[in-house]
């Protein structure tokens, strides 16, 4: 039998139960201490909102490259604005990834002082709603996130605020993907996103406009995320990985090449990331918790981005 991803309701965690909480905490921290990965139902954000995003994303790649060029940003490693197609490559993996995409940081009216982070950039002149509508999923977005988060910390037994408090005025990023249909120049062994582990705490994956995601099993066979209608898929990343001594997996996953050669693909993950200076030595806790030795390396937050972004192509 086919396995798939665990599903998650979010209801459960805003029940007035105690039951029903706590089975909401045990289904996110099961799921990402098994597979890493869990699709999450009943989340409260609405699809038109998730459906014009999409549609200004569409106004934006369809403009000309020359005009979306004046939009690169590779003196601050592509982390705002655009960035061209073939540019970024997984780790370890030289041939580039089949994708160009946008990336945005929290607003600017939600960002505390003296953060260090890039301010975002907007193709206003070119697609005039582009900003309003990624900001309004971008907030709500990041305020599913921190529930999610209170839900792992209680998991393990820390305070409910544990996680959540290393993200405020965090580097976390929303990402806006455009997997193009594939030409027949396409590089030889490149795929839309090649397997890749996330770097970040958790990431937030909004409803796909096509099938492709593949998530690696224990035994290396791949899961295939499909028919996941609204949901949208969550996973742990590297940095959570590395803070819980390895508890909470971060698993390895790749988008596929369609079977369609003219199928075009829109994704948009939200990366959540701790502030740069947060410590992700194993925290005593956790260490305890997996087996007594920590198996992870003591690194920054920023330092542990930096150097992802160095392998993966982007700085």
């Amino acid at each position: 039998m086919t396995r798939s991803i665990p599903t998650v309701d979010f209801r459960l965690g805003c029940s007035e139960d105690a039951e029903d909480r706590q089975r909401f905490v045990d289904d996110v921290g099961n799921a990402l201490r098994d597979i890493g990965f869990f699709a999450l139902v009943n989340h409260g954000i609405p699809r038109t909102l998730i459906d014009d995003v999409y549609r200004q994303c569409d106004l934006f790649f369809e403009l000309d490259e020359a005009v979306k060029r004046e939009y690169l940003r590779p003196n601050i490693a592509h982390q705002r604005g655009y960035t061209a197609f073939g540019v970024e490559h997984a780790k370890n993996n030289p041939a580039p990834d089949l994708k160009e995409f946008w990336q945005a940081g929290r607003p600017a009216s939600q960002t505390g002082e003296a953060t260090g982070y890039p301010e975002n950039i907007w193709p206003t002149n070119h697609v005039p709603r582009f900003q309003a509508v990624t900001e309004d999923l971008y907030l709500r977005m990041e305020a599913l996130a921190e529930r999610l988060l209170k839900a792992c910390s209680t998991y393990v037994g820390q305070s409910q605020n544990w996680l959540s408090n290393m993200t405020t005025d965090g580097n976390t990023i929303m990402r806006m993907i455009h997997y193009p249909p594939l030409g027949e120049e396409t590089p030889p062994g490149a795929v839309r996103s090649a397997q890749h582990e996330d770097i970040n705490f958790i990431t937030l994956l909004v409803t796909a406009t096509a099938d492709g995601l593949e998530v690696m099993d224990h035994d290396g066979s791949w899961i295939k995320v499909t028919d996941q209608n609204d949901a949208i898929i969550v996973d742990s990343g590297d940095m959570l990985q590395n803070l819980t001594n390895g508890l909470f997996k971060s698993t390895t996953h790749r988008v596929v090449n369609p079977v369609h050669a003219n199928t075009r693909r829109y994704s948009m993950p939200m990366f959540v990331h701790p502030s740069n200076d947060i410590d992700l030595t194993p925290h005593h806790a956790m260490v305890a918790l997996t087996g007594g030795v920590a198996t992870f390396p003591s690194i920054t937050a920023g330092e542990y981005l930096h150097q992802r972004l160095r392998e993966i192509g982007l700085t």
